[in-house]
């Protein structure tokens, strides 16, 4: 039987341990920033294009946890990755507060062009439409960044090209997949942007686009070990992390930036990805190790 003195170091020390945990997760986890580098074989990629370099930011929740100077060091780790563009796919803000957060950060987003071949651009999520997506697209467009809402842009190297697509928010904007993907010009390979990874099954049956790069599920965020996320947002439940293959379309989903709901991140860092296009070889590409098969 534990004597009295023994309860109470062991009470101390189980409180000890759980206070110490959460503050990992509120201070620690959350600071842990890992880079994700992928090589995608896309077919019908120009030589010019062979190592272009696509460095993806997702769900930065700008807000009561988030402000300008973590922005900051994010955008300055995703530009010592040398991308040849930067795109973020959503979530820029929560609620107001992140609103102001943005509009403060501009003259930081502003210097990106002068980093980058092509610059950044950008899709709304659903948390900008519900704070103030007006009030945030004035804001990215004073930075320079540029929003593709079902819109295309197409790189250039000499005669060769590449296209970038963006699909509005699935959730609660206007999407328009079979617009967008009738933009990108016959035999031209597309990588489409698109928050929520649940609609890849729409986007792969446009049959026009290699890969699409998402956010929104945070990877659950906190996730428990032999279990996974203890919850994953609407929308992001079918692709919650990683790199995923949707019939003849490449998915990555991406644990994003910020923190949504609760200001804590377990067993789940941020993450900012880089993803380089190569050449399709003539052999069939065989994916690697942890890649979802997705039906």
């Amino acid at each position: 039987m534990l004597s009295r003195r023994d309860f109470l170091k062991a009470a101390i020390g189980l409180a000890s341990g759980i206070v110490g945990g959460i503050g990992y997760a509120r201070y620690g986890e959350p600071a842990r920033l890992t880079v994700t580098r992928l090589q995608i074989p896309v077919p019908g990629l120009a030589r010019e294009f062979q190592g272009f370099r696509v460095v993806q930011l997702s769900d930065l929740h700008l807000g009561p946890w988030t402000d300008e100077r973590r922005l900051d060091d994010w955008i300055t780790r995703a530009l010592a990755l040398r991308p040849d563009v930067l795109v973020v796919t959503g979530d820029w803000v929560t609620g107001m507060e992140g609103v102001a957060v943005l509009e403060r950060a501009v003259p930081v987003l502003r210097d990106i062009w002068y980093w980058t071949w092509e610059g950044m651009f950008t899709v709304l999520g659903n948390h900008d439409y519900w704070a103030d997506a007006r009030r945030v697209r004035r804001a990215l467009e004073a930075a320079g960044i540029r929003e593709l809402r079902n819109d295309v842009y197409i790189f250039r190297r000499g005669n060769a090209r590449l296209a970038l697509a963006g699909i509005d928010d699935a959730w609660s904007g206007r999407p328009l997949w079979e617009e967008t993907a009738a933009m990108v010009p016959e035999g031209v390979p597309a990588l489409v942007l698109l928050h929520e990874p649940d609609f890849a099954a729409r986007t792969q049956a446009t049959g026009r686009f290699f890969l699409q790069l998402s956010g929104h599920s945070h990877g659950g965020q906190v996730r428990i070990p032999g279990k996974g996320p203890l919850v994953l947002p609407r929308y992001g439940r079918r692709y919650p992390a990683g790199l995923y293959r949707v019939g003849e379309m490449w998915l990555y989903t991406s644990r994003g930036l910020g923190m949504s709901v609760v200001p804590f991140r377990l067993f789940c860092p941020p993450e900012i990805v880089l993803v380089e296009l190569v050449m399709e070889a003539r052999k069939q590409f065989t994916a690697p190790p942890g890649v979802h098969q997705a039906a």
